[in-house]
C-alpha cells in the first residue's frame, strides 16, 4: 500500500494531465487496502484469505459534462489512457447542471485532525487463526450448542486522498480488526443460530474471543424452542442491536438526493418536530478512534459534529455538493464516492442519546409486548414510511422478558413510530450506529 505522500503526489499528477489535455475541473480519489482474514469451522482452518489493491478513480468535468474512470495502472502509460478515455467521455457526456467540484470557500484549508484511525499492528496468519478458534471453540463450549457456522478473525488496512484541481490535498490511513462467531443449537422445536462480534480500530481495543463466543452461545440457546403470536397491536422494543436500524431509515429519508427527488416520506419535515421532545440524535466524525470517524467528506469538505436531530426536531439535510446545488444549498460534509461514479450521501459516528429510564423499568411497565433481537428483510418505503419487516426475539409477560418468539412480523409507519418512541437508558458506543433500547408503544404484531 503507498504512503500518504506517494498517493498524493500521484493524485496530483493525474489532475494535473486532466486540466492540460482540456478539463474545466477535475478531481481524483485513491483508495488503497490491505486484509487478512481467517474463517474456521468445527476446530478447522476453512479458509486464510488476503488480499492487497489500490485504485485510483479520476473525475473531470468539462463546462456541465462530467465522467469518471478507474484504475489500477499507476504506470505513465496508464495515467495517459485514463487520461485520454475519461476526457474524450467527457465531451460525449450530456450537460448536467448541477455538477461540479465543491465550493472552493468551504474546502478544508487546515492540517486533517488526528482521530486515531491506525494500528499499524499487523497480526500474523497464525494468531489470526488462533483467535478464530478460540472465538469459537469459547460459543461451542456453551451447552447446548450443537454446531457451528463458523468462528472468524480480521486485520485491515486502508488509505484514502484526495486531490482536486481547485486546491484539496489531503489524505488519511485507518485500520479494523475484527471477531465474531455464528452457532447453532438444537431444541425440540427445530435450530436456531445467533452471533456476536466486535470490531475496534487497535486490535487491543478488541474483546477476548471468550467474551464473544461465549455470548454467541448464550444467545443462541436462548432462542431455542420459540412459541408463535396470534396477531394483535400492541408494545415493540427494539434491542440496541437491531435499533441502529431505525436511525438508518432516518438517514436515509433525509439525504439530499431524497430530498430533491421529492421521494422522502420526510420531505418538507426539517425545522419541524419528527420525534418527541427529549430526543437527540448526533453525529460525531471526529470520535477518537470511532468506526466511522473521518476527518474529512470525499469532496474535500471539513466533516464535524452536529445535532441532525434537536430535542425531537430534525434540524438538516445531509447534502453532497450537486444535492446541494439541487436545493439551492450547500454542501453539509457528508460526501461519500468510490473510484468510479458520482458521490452520494453517507455519515460519520451517530449516537441516539439515552432516555432516563432504565431498560429494566421499562419492561416493567409492559404487560404484554415484543423484545425484539433481529430484524429480516427490508420492508421498508422510503417515500411513504411503511414499515414491516420479519422479526424474531422475546415476549415481554408482565414486565420480564419470557420465551423467545419467531416468525412474526411487526408494522407500522416510521412516521409515527420516530414520533412515539422512548429511549432507554443503556447506551453504549460500540458500533457505527449507536442506539439504547427503544420502546415503540404500539405496532401491528402478525403471527399465526
Amino acid at each position: 500500500m503507498l504512503t500518504i505522500d506517494t498517493a498524493l503526489d500521484r493524485l496530483g499528477d493525474l489532475v494535473t494531465r486532466a486540466r492540460a489535455a482540456g478539463a474545466t475541473a477535475a478531481d481524483a480519489l485513491l483508495v488503497g487496502s490491505s486484509s487478512i482474514s481467517a474463517q474456521v469451522r468445527l476446530g478447522k482452518l476453512e479458509d486464510l484469505d488476503r488480499s492487497e489493491g489500490q485504485e485510483i478513480g479520476l473525475r473531470v468535468f468539462i463546462g456541465q459534462q462530467v465522467a469518471s474512470v478507474s484504475t489500477s495502472d499507476f504506470s505513465t502509460a496508464g495515467f495517459d489512457n485514463l487520461v485520454e478515455r475519461v476526457i474524450a467521455m467527457a465531451r460525449m457526456a450530456p450537460a448536467e447542471p448541477y455538477a461540479g467540484l465543491a465550493p472552493e470557500e468551504l474546502l478544508l484549508r487546515a492540517p486533517l485532525p488526528d482521530l486515531d484511525l491506525h494500528d499499524p499492528t499487523k497480526p500474523a496468519a497464525d494468531q489470526l487463526i488462533h483467535e478464530a478458534l478460540a472465538t469459537e471453540d469459547a460459543a461451542r463450549a456453551v451447552p447446548g450448542v450443537t454446531n457451528s457456522e463458523g468462528g472468524a478473525a480480521s486485520a485491515g488496512h486502508s488509505l484514502v486522498a484526495i486531490a482536486t484541481s481547485h486546491g484539496v490535498h489531503a489524505g488519511y490511513v485507518s485500520s479494523s480488526f475484527s471477531r465474531s462467531a455464528t452457532v447453532v443449537a438444537a431444541g425440540n422445536d427445530g435450530m436456531e443460530r445467533d452471533y456476536d462480534y466486535h470490531v475496534a480500530r487497535y486490535h487491543a481495543d478488541l474483546e477476548s474471543p471468550e467474551t464473544i463466543g461465549q455470548r454467541a452461545g448464550a444467545r443462541t440457546v436462548r432462542r431455542l424452542n420459540p412459541v408463535k403470536l396470534k396477531s394483535q397491536t400492541m408494545p415493540v422494543v427494539f434491542d440496541p442491536r437491531v435499533a441502529s436500524g431505525l436511525v438508518s431509515h432516518l438517514i436515509g429519508a433525509i439525504t439530499g438526493s431524497s430530498i430533491a427527488r421529492k421521494s422522502s416520506f420526510l420531505l418538507d419535515r426539517r425545522g419541524t418536530a419528527v420525534f418527541a421532545p427529549g430526543i437527540f440524535l448526533r453525529e460525531e466524525p471526529h470520535r477518537v478512534r470511532g468506526l466511522r470517524s473521518r476527518p474529512m467528506d470525499a469532496e474535500g469538505l471539513p466533516t464535524r459534529e452536529r445535532a441532525i436531530i434537536e430535542d425531537g426536531v430534525l434540524t438538516t439535510w445531509l447534502m453532497e455538493t450537486a444535492s446541494a446545488r439541487q436545493l439551492g444549498e450547500q454542501p453539509t460534509g457528508h460526501a461519500s464516492r468510490g473510484t468510479s461514479g458520482p458521490p452520494g450521501v453517507s455519515v460519520s459516528n451517530l449516537v441516539l442519546a439515552p432516555g432516563k429510564t432504565s431498560r429494566a423499568d421499562m419492561l416493567a411497565a409492559i404487560p404484554n409486548g415484543v423484545y425484539v433481537t433481529e430484524l429480516i428483510g427490508m420492508g421498508v418505503n422510503g417515500v411513504t414510511g411503511d414499515y414491516s419487516r420479519g422479526a424474531a426475539g422475546f415476549l415481554i409477560e408482565n414486565g420480564e422478558l419470557t420465551r423467545p418468539v419467531a416468525e412474526v412480523t411487526i408494522a407500522s409507519n416510521l412516521k409515527e413510530m420516530f414520533a412515539t418512541l422512548s429511549p432507554a437508558d443503556d447506551l453504549e458506543r460500540r458500533y457505527g450506529i449507536d442506539s439504547p433500547s427503544l420502546l415503540v408503544p404500539a405496532m401491528t404484531v402478525a403471527g399465526n
